[in-house]
């Protein structure tokens, strides 16, 4: 038996997101930007699909840019702040995405930003009463922080932030790829600026996302080239990709509160039996569901002579799941989120993240294996 669980990296395509593609895939070729009426049938899908995941989240359809992911949605809005409104300094974290992270390192190295990183605690908490500080003394900022970490699922108090930003006149970025499609957010009563997608998180396909650009902090356009996306990404949209996105945000939304209590069930149930069964395991980053995502849960092992083969030996056993960020899992260098919050890197930490379609028979199997590959039993 496959099992999987690194929903973290990427999601199953749920069925009736397929079936919502499909018509697009075989019968509605027009380009959407044509004016005859195959154009404008495929251009009534994509503005359509804008419209519904505007509903969703309570902004308007035009503060709703459609990328080809998470990772261009964040280079968009942290590029183009700084071209934009002149942003000379921007205060982040050592845990972020590297779509986050390297983005901001680029535009330091080109002398066009300088970066503070705000101080963490073990757990991955943003030090609050830092940040203020560094706003504090800092004009012309922009703070980028995620909603949720990838790799140990510790949340940031997204309002909290947000008032901060604000008062101090700041503009909020959030890289919020792992948290949209998990909790309902009202943007219009958030103060953040900026949140990003992309659909394959959520049961969504591959290849599309969107940033979310508040209506009265319009940035220049980050790829040229096209008038496509109210002339703020030129390039023929991703038609299918966009309305399956917004079929897969729908169903999120529609079956939140369900598949929340399910989720956090399996990683609650998968916590409890690892330390039952394996002495001396511990957990990276915050567990709770108030405190993290209920997707994620961060397992640090004891020391084993085959620790580094865990992973290797867990998906020969037939169970994916990871050691940190699928983005860059051809590493040899460690997790950087992991350094980040001064974990012990000579113990093998491994990630699994949890979906609806996860069982409570899978983690008893799951634990049967660790058993034997790290209690030799």
């Amino acid at each position: 038996m496959k099992i999987y669980l690194d929903n973290a990296a990427t999601t199953k395509l749920d069925d009736e997101v397929l079936n919502a593609m499909l018509p697009i895939m075989k019968e509605e070729f027009g380009n959407p930007s044509s004016i005859h009426s195959f154009g404008r049938k495929v251009r009534s899908a994509v503005e359509n699909a804008r419209k519904t995941v505007a509903k969703l989240l309570n902004v308007t359809p035009a503060e709703i840019f459609f990328t080809s992911g998470g990772t261009e949605a964040d280079n968009m809005a942290i590029c183009q702040s700084v071209d934009t409104f002149g942003i000379k300094h921007i205060i982040s974290s050592k845990i972020e995405h590297h779509a986050v992270e390297h983005t901001i390192c680029v535009l330091e190295k080109q002398g066009k930003v300088k970066v503070s990183w705000v101080n963490l605690d073990k757990l991955g908490n943003v030090d609050l009463v830092h940040l203020e500080q560094l706003l504090k003394e800092n004009d012309k900022t922009l703070v980028s922080l995620m909603h949720a970490n990838n790799e140990i699922g510790t949340l940031l108090p997204l309002d909290q932030v947000g008032e901060l930003c604000e008062k101090y006149g700041a503009l909020f970025h959030s890289d919020t790829v792992q948290t949209m499609g998990h909790y309902a957010m009202n943007l219009k009563n958030t103060k953040v600026h900026f949140v990003t997608c992309a659909a394959h998180k959520f049961h969504g396909p591959k290849g599309v996302g969107f940033l979310y650009i508040n209506h009265n902090f319009k940035i220049s356009p980050f790829i040229h080239g096209g008038s496509q996306e109210r002339n703020m990404r030129g390039g023929t949209e991703n038609v299918y990709g966009i309305v399956g996105l917004a079929k897969a945000l729908e169903i999120c939304y529609a079956d939140m509160d369900a598949h929340q209590k399910h989720i956090f069930e399996i990683k609650s149930y998968l916590k409890q039996r690892l330390t039952e069964t394996i002495p001396g395991i511990e957990f990276n980053g915050e567990t709770s569901f108030e405190k993290s995502l209920y997707t994620v849960l961060n397992c640090k092992f004891p020391a084993h002579p085959d620790a580094e083969m865990l992973l290797f030996n867990l998906d020969i056993a037939g169970i994916a799941a990871s050691g940190g960020s699928a983005c860059s899992s051809g590493s040899n260098q460690g997790s950087h989120v992991l350094r980040g919050i001064g974990a012990d890197m000579s113990r093998a930490s491994v990630r699994f993240s949890f979906c609806k379609y996860n069982t409570k028979a899978e983690i008893d199997t799951v634990v049967e294996k660790l058993n034997k590959l790290v209690n030799n039993k």
